[in-house]
């Protein structure tokens, strides 16, 4: 039904989009649609089949409104034919309000109350503008409701205001001089100036509209929220009201001067207001996509950033007064032994903290320690660094945003019943090093702290946005059957919390998965699920190898096909690139098998199992400690730890965070600071200003 509208809207093939509607209507997720249906779709990526359903969702949600609006103007029994088709024909939620306003239940207005009072006619003659002795015509409206020549103007004038508000002509004209010339203002609320310290860059701002970034926009919205600001937005309001005269105005006579000032009153009073609602409401949910994006974008590099793998980790939760919390976990991130030690200031027991560190990492056989960056994380950093191991030992330095929040979960208590939540945290940091993203999908991701303006967008889009990039990395990257917690489970395509935890009992209850086809196996995991989660789902050292691919299971027939007609097994097939490089792809070619499908499948043979995310890298920081040791022309260097559409966030080894301007993020122009730097990217900066007041580092990587 939508697949022309969204077609033409999104520029994709009409059969493409009729594939896409259809999978999804069948149940197929994004991530299957993309990997598993790629002949059906033509290759379309997981956003373009993300922008279809998105684009489907709004179809039928105007259709509904439409529906709704329908029935609301026939129930009063003004649906004519011309109206009717209007309605079937507009296009956007804007259109259909437009021609719905007249027709909605209001409460009562100055126009209402003018009606009741029997000057309608008074107003349908003076906005004829024929009669030439106005206040006479109106002498014949008095009543004892409407007492004087003036009341009688005023109410016609109300009524005509409302007339020009709800006339949809004079409102996508207003709407021009806004798209045209909007401008967004803020000011200061008198006498809270101090209490509005950080909004001090919008006392007295003014932009254009049209120009003004997302990162600004939510800022004002967000002191406004707060009673710091008074925010509005608004054309030039002479030009806008002399475009109405043009229309509505015809001449210099008298009922010309009482339509003049109707006109002007219905700008200022209904029309300009009533736009600037949509105006705000539009401009907001354009920052609102923009920062989701910026954020969902932030949150993938952080949850894809390289593991270190199944390594032995010992994970430290640094503090000063309260001691740094210490864990030992297995290659399995299984806590083995818990303690704490004092290494800083008020104990200091830097000689029995040493000696505890290499007790345990020789007991343990320890591979690499993390260190969570928050509080005394620097101090413990370069602690650990002094220590003369017996052993190589990496140290490195975890991003800890989000640790305290899983700490106090749910999930935490059911892992860990037993300990308390410093014990939690440490784990936490463990294991964010071993697999980032196994890990970080237990925390909410709004905790993670990728992001800007998290609470002021619209929860509902940031937390499918979210749940999106969740659910696309986690699908990327393949999830290993026999290791994943439910909350890995979860995010797999097509299977969800209950799913999960059914495949975690199956495999507590009967041991490890031999197979894929296991996985039918368990409760209430039927052919649908089954279909849309076995490709993503791996099994190490399985039975059949292709369970450690991307291969799907329904084109194993077609793999061991190519096996037989190479006279050789599938494990040969894999092992052997010489093999591979026979087979004539084009021979497979047929029904709903094409070469999108066959490259896909030689591709995971040459590289089974791997993980696309490469291996964590460890990090030294320079010789500064705190914002007092910076000066400007120093050269050090950091980590991205967040990026925004302004510029991008370095940890520089200190407290405060530096920012490096998207101005000096290259020796040239760009737009957008995502295509320069990434998370968790190892850089080199130049400190540019240091502002100890606001405690604010410049940083810059030009010419670097």
């Amino acid at each position: 039904m939508y697949t022309a509208q969204i077609a033409q809207s999104l520029s994709i093939q009409p059969h493409r989009v009729k594939a896409v509607l259809e999978l999804l209507e069948s149940g197929a997720t994004i991530p299957f649609i993309a990997r598993y249906r790629k002949e059906a779709t033509g290759s379309l990526d997981e956003v373009q089949v993300a922008d279809i359903q998105d684009l489907w969702k709004k179809l039928q949600e105007l259709d509904k409104r439409r529906e709704t609006i329908l029935a609301s103007i026939e129930e009063q029994g003004k649906l004519t034919p011309e109206l009717k088709a209007a309605i079937l024909g507009a296009s956007t939620m804007t259109e259909l309000e437009d021609l719905y306003l007249p027709y909605r239940p209001k409460r009562k207005t100055r126009a209402s109350v003018a009606i009741e009072r029997g000057l309608e006619p008074l107003a349908k003659r003076i906005f004829e503008q024929r009669d030439k002795e106005v206040e006479t015509l109106a002498a014949q409206f008095i009543t004892d409701d409407v007492p004087t020549v003036e009341d009688a103007l005023q109410g016609a004038r109300d009524i005509i205001a409302e007339w020009l508000n709800e006339d949809k002509q004079a409102r996508d004209r207003v709407r021009r001089h806004f798209e045209k010339g909007a401008v967004i203002a803020s000011k200061v609320v008198k006498g809270k100036e101090t209490e509005a310290a950080k909004y001090r860059d919008y006392f007295e701002w003014s932009e254009k509209l049209s120009a003004c970034p997302s990162h600004r926009l939510l800022a004002m919205r967000r002191g406004e929220d707060e009673g710091f600001l008074r925010v509005n937005i608004a054309p030039e309001e002479e030009w806008a009201v002399s475009d109405l005269d043009k229309m509505y105005v015809r001449g210099y006579g008298e009922a010309a001067e009482q339509v003049r000032l109707a006109v002007k009153d219905g700008y200022k009073r209904l029309l300009q207001p009533g736009i600037e609602t949509e105006f705000r409401s539009t401009s907001k949910e354009k920052a609102d996509l923009e920062a989701i994006r910026v954020f969902a974008e932030n949150l993938r590099q952080l949850l894809l950033a390289a593991p270190l793998g199944e390594k032995r980790i010992l994970g430290v939760d640094p503090g000063f007064r309260t001691g740094c919390k210490i864990v030992v976990l297995d290659a399995s991130g299984n806590l083995l032994k818990n303690t704490a030690i004092y290494p800083h200031e008020p104990q200091r027991q830097v000689f029995e903290s040493q000696s505890t560190i290499e007790q345990l990492v020789d007991d343990f056989q320890v591979d690499a320690i993390a260190v969570g960056n928050g509080t005394a994380g620097r101090e413990t950093m370069d602690f650990l660094g002094k220590i003369k191991f017996q052993q190589p030992v990496e140290v490195f330095q975890v991003n800890e945003a989000g640790a305290s929040i899983y700490s106090a979960s749910e999930a935490a208590r059911e892992e860990f019943p037993k300990e308390d939540v410093t014990v939690r945290g440490a784990v936490s940091i463990g294991r964010r090093l071993m697999d980032p993203l196994a890990e970080l999908v237990k925390i909410d991701p709004k905790s993670i702290g990728v992001g800007q303006y998290q609470h002021d967008v619209n929860q509902t889009q940031l937390k499918e946005s979210l749940d999106r990039t969740v659910e696309s990395c986690v699908n990327s990257v393949g999830i290993n059957l026999n290791t994943a917690s439910k909350h890995l489970l979860t995010y797999v395509s097509g299977l969800g919390p209950v799913l999960a935890q059914n495949i975690v009992n199956y495999r507590a209850e009967n041991g490890a998965f031999r197979h894929r086809a296991e996985l039918k196996k368990v409760p209430r995991l039927g052919d649908k699920a089954f279909e849309q989660s076995a490709g993503f789902l791996r099994i190490r050292n399985a039975d059949n190898p292709l369970d450690n691919t991307a291969v799907h299971p329904e084109r194993y027939t077609l793999v061991e096909q190519m096996a037989r007609d190479l006279g050789c097994t599938v494990a040969d097939l894999i092992a052997d690139r010489s093999l591979r490089q026979k087979l004539d792809l084009q021979r497979y070619v047929k029904g709903d098998v094409g070469l999108p499908t066959l490259k896909d499948i030689l591709k995971e043979l040459e590289k089974p199992g791997l993980d696309p995310r490469g291996t964590a890298q460890a990090f030294e920081f320079g010789n500064v400690h705190s914002i007092e040791d910076l000066s400007p022309g120093m050269v050090l260097p950091g980590i991205v730890t967040n990026i925004t559409n302004f510029g991008a966030f370095v940890d520089i080894g200190i407290k405060d965070t530096g920012l490096v301007h998207v101005s000096q993020l290259a020796d040239k122009f760009v737009k957008d600071p995502a295509t320069v730097v990434k998370l968790n990217q190892q850089v080199t900066v130049r400190v540019l200003e240091v502002d100890m007041q606001r405690r604010r580092v410049s940083l810059s990587m030009k010419g670097i």
